[in-house]
């Protein structure tokens, strides 16, 4: 009799392997839906390390898988977030090794102007926290620069607008970056130019820019919408060269306008305010000039009248001569009288001369009389040299006694440094003993704690077989005599008899 029984029903039923019906459901799902735009809100998103982005999209009854390759990902214009109502268009398909069916997406639009209006205020929060909104990170721009970068579209009135106004107002030397201002390409587009232009070298080939102008005309918020990308904002935020920000019209409101430099209301305005009116400026210097010239003939006139005035306080010349001749004429009056002092002062001279004489004599017998002093200090030298002999001697002998007292004192200071150093190490063996005494006594209770007597305490015994611990039934069985140890003392047995075996039993012997 057959274990199978062909007659049961659904035996007829043909036979899939796993991956033939893996990809029969995937051909059915294709087949049916193929390309669709469905409407949800973003729940998980994960962009994994290979740079593909997986997300899903969700009501209040289900959850669609959705997956946007890593190219696929480079082409979105919005990048979906968590929580954000969106609309997205792709390919059903499946993924067998995990039995799920998922949305291949290629394309993602906002639900809506609010929504787009949550996510941009969502986003504005963030950077304002981080303090790219500040104004003390502003810098100023530059009075009048020589080379001005200009980021926009080729097509269109506004690099004309720009351009133009330039002109009238005052020609400087401009370096376009064309970019896409709107769609999926605007926010990577815009940030590499401004990051281009932040790397130019200073005084290589191609000149880098003073000044920046990010400039589109007006628009509907999705076609602005690049602008208020993160990578955009950042960019803005991170430019070393001071930015321009002229992205719509006066109304409209964009990212780049709270991180950059300065905000213009239009494009055209932005021109305007990069640079200064040339013949305003040159009005204004010649203005200045004429200022400055009035001001020098003003200071010469205040100069030449303020010399009239003090030209006059002068004297004359002839009066400047009337002192210096009343001076000469009372020297010539004193003149006979200091000729007659000059005599009396010679004639006193000569006294004294004279008298120097009279000195000259006595100085003679002066140096007489110490020669005679000599004679006599010579013959006095002998008892003077024996006297100055018994004190050099009494002087040794006072010396020797100092060095005496001297080493005496050093004996007893190294006497009473030794009996301190002494007094210390007698201390810090004491110290050192205690502690080793202290831990030897610590380890003798650990070795108490840790010792099998405590263990024995606890009501286990230790068997001995032939003077061996026994650690097992065999052990014990082959050992002649045995002793138990207990707590309190040792329990020895008499000897082990072998284990008998009896007929029939099972093999099972004595251990006493």
């Amino acid at each position: 009799m057959s274990l199978i029984d062909d007659d049961a029903p659904g035996r007829n039923t043909p036979e899939y392997t796993v991956s033939e019906i893996s990809g029969a459901v995937k051909r059915t799902i294709e087949g049916t839906f193929g390309r669709v735009r469905v409407r949800g809100e973003v729940g998980r998103v994960m962009l994994a390390r290979s740079g593909h982005l997986y997300f899903d999209v969700k009501d209040n009854r289900a959850v669609l898988a959705a997956v946007s390759w890593k190219g696929q990902v480079a082409r979105l214009s919005i990048r979906p977030e968590e929580g954000m109502e969106v609309i997205v268009t792709g390919r059903m398909t499946t993924f067998g090794a995990q039995s799920k069916y998922q949305l291949n997406v290629d394309d993602v639009q906002v639900a809506g102007e609010g929504a787009l209006m949550a996510m941009l205020e969502k986003r504005k929060k963030k950077l304002a926290a981080e303090g790219l909104f500040a104004p003390e990170r502003k810098r100023p721009l530059p009075f009048l620069p020589e080379v001005i970068g200009v980021i926009t579209s080729l097509q269109g009135a506004v690099i004309r607008d720009i351009l133009h106004r330039l002109r009238e107002r005052f020609a400087r030397h401009v370096l376009i970056w064309p970019v896409a201002v709107q769609g999926e390409a605007c926010a990577a587009q815009v940030a590499a130019a401004i990051k281009g232009f932040n790397a130019l070298p200073e005084g290589g080939a191609i000149p880098r820019p003073d000044l920046l102008i990010v400039a589109r005309g007006g628009g509907s918020v999705e076609d602005l919408w690049g602008f208020n990308e993160e990578a955009v904002a950042r960019a803005a935020a991170a430019s070393q060269i001071p930015l321009i920000s002229a992205v719509g019209h006066e109304t409209d409101t964009t990212l780049i306008d709270y991180v950059s430099d300065k905000r213009a209301p239009t494009p055209t305005a932005a021109a305007e305010i990069a640079v200064p009116v040339r013949l305003e400026l040159l009005g204004w210097v010649e203005e200045q000039g004429a200022r400055l010239r009035r001001a020098a003939a003003d200071t010469i006139a205040r100069r030449a009248q303020r010399l009239a005035d003090l030209s006059r306080a002068l004297p004359r010349p002839q009066s400047l001569l009337d002192s210096p001749r009343q001076r000469l004429d009372r020297a010539g009056e004193r003149l006979p009288a200091a000729l007659r002092q000059r005599a009396a002062a010679a004639r006193i001279q000569l006294a004294r001369a004279g008298a120097g004489l009279r000195l000259q004599l006595l100085a003679n017998r002066l140096a007489d009389t110490r020669g005679k002093l000599a004679a006599q200090a010579r013959r006095l030298s002998p008892a003077l040299a024996r006297t100055a002999s018994e004190k050099r001697r009494e002087y040794k002998r006072l010396q020797v006694r100092l060095s005496s007292e001297r080493q005496k004192m050093r004996i007893a200071a190294a006497r009473s440094e030794l009996a301190l150093l002494e007094s210390r190490l007698g201390r810090a063996f004491e110290q050192v003993t205690a502690a080793r005494r202290t831990r030897l006594d610590a380890l003798e209770r650990m070795r108490q704690s840790l010792g099998y007597t405590e263990t024995l305490k606890r009501g286990y015994a230790v068997v001995r077989g032939d003077g061996a611990v026994v650690t097992s039934k065999a052990g014990a069985a082959r050992a002649r005599r045995l002793e138990i140890e207990f707590a309190d003392g040792r329990l020895k047995l008499g000897t082990a008899g072998r284990a008998r075996k009896t007929p029939g039993s099972p093999e099972q012997g004595s251990l006493f």
